[in-house]
């Protein structure tokens, strides 16, 4: 191949892979580490907790390369892998269970995804979840940090999470409006 490794699509690169490239999975390593990590900070507080789990997230990705449909984009693929593996490490590592009953997903909601809206409010929330506060409800940190920091789309989340689409709109403005009392707690103007 004359084209630069590096210049290929995630989707190009892990059908490379599944073809028996291993060497290509290293060029997903770099590209998803960071942002793995980033995501595991939604789970877990300890640095080597989830350097360990994101190591575990490339494993099974490595595993189930095969399994990939490369038609569909792969950002969305690795995140649930992620996302199950890190509800994984929570639940073995947890006194308590976890409980995963949602009303959200009882409730079917008109959503609209606005681009001038999100543009505007993604910086400030950005900048928001970026800062460390951390302390709201998971399914709401999970939600923004895929949507403002990974900028992936309604459907994108909705496929990750196992979760209507509508059930995503809704997860997102609650969550604003969560970080809006943050915001007026800590007399910080929106």
């Amino acid at each position: 191949m004359n084209e630069n490794p590096k210049s290929l699509s995630d989707e190009e690169l892990a059908k490379l892979v599944a073809d028996g490239d291993s060497d290509k999975f290293g060029l997903l390593m770099e590209r998803y580490q960071a942002k793995l990590f980033r995501y595991g900070k939604k789970f877990l507080v300890d640095n080597d907790n989830i350097e360990d789990v994101v190591q575990d997230v490339f494993i099974k990705t490595y595993k189930n390369i095969k399994s990939f449909d490369t038609a569909q984009k792969f950002s969305p693929w690795i995140y649930r892998i992620a996302h199950n593996t890190y509800i994984n490490a929570i639940k073995k590592n947890s006194l308590n269970p976890l409980n995963y009953f949602d009303f959200d997903t009882l409730l079917s909601y008109t959503v609209v995804e606005d681009p001038i809206i999100k543009e505007r409010e993604q910086k400030e929330i950005k900048q928001f979840v970026d800062k460390g506060l951390y302390n709201i409800e998971a399914k709401y940190r999970e939600i923004l940090v895929l949507y403002y920091i990974e900028e992936l789309s309604y459907k994108e989340i909705a496929d990750i999470l196992h979760i209507p689409i509508s059930t995503v709109g809704v997860r997102i403005m609650r969550a604003k409006n969560v970080l809006r009392e943050k915001y007026k707690e800590l007399n910080i103007e929106i």
